[in-house]
């Protein structure tokens, strides 16, 4: 049993004992009174009221307290393991040594392959298992939490057990569960020390910058160090130490470099740099999305009448600054304090899932366009999210998913990219295939009327200081 569950019956056990002794202690006064201290017990109308008003306080009594019982429980009505509010409140007092964050990864598969009912018993089932293995090492006494979805904090207060192996023993034991397949991935930190909600926080960047491996990740570090990349981060920042990456997009006309792709890395003070898959996570965990996206585009709009003006960038912004009001008043202040043609500006929008309010991002996009910025769509053809947009907005470039160039030897890629270009063609809108590594890949895309080719294959990214020296 878990301890969770454990925990939640001798608690209910207490309130039963609390309701049940005023109760019966009410009954035992009222019938005292009425039946031993006044002799023979007459029943009137009077005393029959008194029952019946007895008899439904109590069972009305017992019933609330019930019903405030299910209400305030400890667990999580799936799993059985600690709801995230117990679990964060247990933590206050159970002063742990290590936390760590478990999650089934392919969650969203398997909820649109089987029922909500088959979902249910496979992760009562995993919180189980864990139980079973944990207990094994002789960790009985370990809580187990249920965040939301598939995530499950896992609180171990003994040391000198190795977090790693328990849990890649668990998870090798238990990668098919009821004839389903189930990817896992963890990360750990050992020094818990300091605020529950920022470690939590913490255990969800390390999982998502977590390299991973035959379906499964693992993380597990030192809260100090996170702690460090996180002032490193906010430092960087602050003081605005990019460093700028280039990749050229060749124009399959004139095969002239017209287009560069903007990438950004952040540099700490003991200049290392920070890839955006570690500082994206935390940056947008301390609300600080927008002050990142401002920083690069002002980066980027300095840049601009440095380099000759046949020159024009693309580079990625978050939907959420797009639409944030202080970013565009400060983003169209730059426009006009700086002397660029603001077509040499392409925002990238990258977006798996359709946005929830497409006629008001659409009309946020067209603010920007109203100024002459590009719009471009990033990995199009990758997502039903793309097809949509376009129906609905009329963009300036796409940049075709890398599957259709990695895949031009197969005839339905093949096709697809050709209906794809031919559709942008119609529609006016410039095409850029991207990830193109050798001359044959090319020499195909230019046959089928993309207009700009860019990868290793037609010239190597150049630095910022290059960039410079090139075009100034």
């Amino acid at each position: 049993m878990l301890l969770s569950e454990r925990e939640e019956r001798g608690r209910r056990f207490k309130l039963a004992l609390r309701a049940g002794i005023p109760v019966l202690l009410l009954v035992f006064l009222v019938f005292y009174s009425l039946f031993i201290q006044e002799g023979d017990f007459k029943f009137t109308p009077l005393n029959g009221f008194l029952i019946a008003g007895i008899t439904f306080i109590t069972v009305y009594f017992n019933y609330f307290l019930i019903d405030m019982s299910v209400r305030e429980t400890m667990l999580d009505n799936t799993t059985h393991s600690f709801n995230e509010q117990a679990f964060i409140s247990k933590l206050q007092a159970y002063q742990p040594k290590s936390l760590i964050l478990l999650v089934v990864d392919n969650l969203y598969t398997i909820n649109e392959n089987y029922s909500a009912k088959k979902v249910d018993s496979l992760l009562y089932t995993i919180i189980q298992e864990l139980n079973i293995t944990l207990n094994q090492y002789g960790l009985s006494d370990s809580l187990i939490g249920r965040r939301y979805g598939a995530e499950f904090l896992v609180s171990i207060n003994k040391e000198g057990y190795d977090i790693k192996e328990i849990f890649e023993t668990f998870i090798e034991k238990n990668k098919v569960l009821q004839d389903i397949e189930v990817d896992y991935a963890f990360s750990a930190v050992t020094d818990t020390e300091g605020d529950i909600e920022q470690i939590l926080g913490r255990l969800k960047d390390l999982l998502k910058s977590s390299h991973r491996t035959s379906g499964k990740s693992e993380n597990i570090q030192n809260a100090q160090d996170l702690s460090k990349l996180e002032e490193d981060i906010v430092e960087a920042l602050k003081t605005k130490q990019f460093k700028l990456t280039f990749r050229p997009l060749q124009n399959t006309k004139n095969n002239q470099i017209e287009i560069y792709e903007t990438v950004s890395k952040l540099i700490s003070k003991d200049h290392k740099e920070i890839l955006p898959r570690v500082y994206l996570p935390v940056i947008n965990r301390l609300d600080l999305g927008v002050d990142y996206d401002l920083a690069l585009v002002e980066h980027i709009i300095k840049l601009l009448p440095l380099i000759d003006p046949k020159i024009s960038f693309t580079f990625n912004l978050s939907p959420f600054s797009l639409r944030n009001k202080r970013f565009q008043e400060k983003f169209f202040t730059l426009l006009e304090e700086i002397n660029i043609d603001p077509s040499r500006l392409i925002i990238q929008l990258y977006e798996r899932k359709t946005h929830h309010d497409l006629s008001g991002y659409f009309k946020t996009l067209s603010t920007y366009r109203r100024k002459g910025v590009r719009i471009c769509i990033d990995n199009f053809g990758s997502s039903n999210a793309s097809m949509e947009y376009m129906k609905h907005f009329k963009f300036d470039m796409v940049q075709f998913d890398r599957d259709y160039v990695s895949n031009l030897h197969d005839h339905t890629s093949i096709s697809m990219l050709t209906s794809l270009t031919n559709m942008s063609k119609d529609l006016n809108i410039t095409t850029v295939a991207k990830w193109v590594d050798k001359e044959s890949q090319k020499e195909k895309l230019t046959s089928l009327g993309i207009d700009y080719v860019q990868g290793y294959g037609i010239d190597k990214p150049l630095s910022e200081q290059e960039l410079l020296v090139t075009y100034n």
